[in-house]
């Protein structure tokens, strides 16, 4: 569906994305549909460039979550603590890399990422069993690391939700910013087993050094892409578990699905 506009940019190597620092960095997501982001995508192709990864413009992702049996991280986010935290591992399906992350967001709204490359995972067939206190040189190292950078019970976490989606990332011609676009969001709950796709809806993330202008903005209101807040676990969550908590995401959930069934 996009791969015809996406051919009208000029690309920007893996490599190239890796010099690109933003060091005071704001990120800022949008929800919309797939027709919008089709005529976003038209709208902005001279300021942009298109990451190309094995001649593809388009990258597929794979993301396991964990959490602890009462879903601590789930309900600190839904509760809207200012300080929160996810553990996931994230697959990145085309250059076959695999990272354990733990994703910080603090009290300043600032997100840090902190990563260790993950071995003897196979995100096509992937395990649900994964502990990361087993007595090897791997789960040692993969303790130490989670023992460093997450707050609660390692021995607690175990898998709760995966997805995969579809990747379109964006520079602008200035290199002050990147966008993740992320579509075909599939979402599989591993402790009940239901899955749920949201086939229509597009996740955009702006990420830009500072408060420098930005092309994208305008162009975004101008096709009355809105600012919202979208948390792929806790979407997930809440998409495919009717027994959590989910008051402070009804909202959301309603605007999504409205946008998921335009046609």
């Amino acid at each position: 569906m996009f791969n015809d506009v996406l051919s009208q940019y000029a690309p920007i190597t893996l490599e190239e994305m890796k010099g690109i620092k933003l060091m005071n960095r704001t990120d800022t997501k949008f929800v919309t549909t797939k027709q919008k982001l089709l005529e976003l995508l038209y709208m902005a192709r001279s300021s942009y460039l298109a990451q190309e990864v094995s001649s593809k413009r388009i990258s597929s992702y794979y993301t396991v979550y964990f959490d602890t049996d009462d879903r601590l991280l789930y309900t600190t986010h839904h509760n809207g603590k200012a300080t929160r935290q996810k553990l996931r591992i994230r697959c990145y399906l085309d250059t076959h890399h695999n990272f354990l992350e733990v994703k910080t967001k603090n009290n300043h709204k600032r997100t840090k990422k902190k990563r260790i490359a993950i071995e003897d995972f196979d995100p096509l067939a992937p395990r649900h069993d994964i502990r990361f206190l087993t007595n090897n040189a791997e789960g040692r190292l993969y303790g130490e690391f989670l023992s460093k950078h997450l707050r609660c019970d390692i021995a607690s976490v175990s898998q709760q939700l995966e997805n995969r989606f579809d990747r379109i990332t964006l520079v602008n011609n200035d290199k002050t910013e990147r966008l993740t676009i992320d579509t075909n969001l599939r979402f599989h709950n591993i402790v009940n087993d239901k899955t749920y796709d949201l086939d229509n809806i597009v996740i955009i993330e702006l990420k830009r050094d500072g408060r420098v202008p930005s092309p994208i903005l305008s162009l975004l209101r101008e096709l009355r892409i809105k600012p919202m807040g979208f948390s792929k676990y806790c979407m997930g969550v809440a998409l495919t578990d009717d027994t959590v908590k989910r008051n402070q995401f009804k909202e959301r959930l309603h605007a999504i699905d409205k946008m998921q069934h335009v046609k």
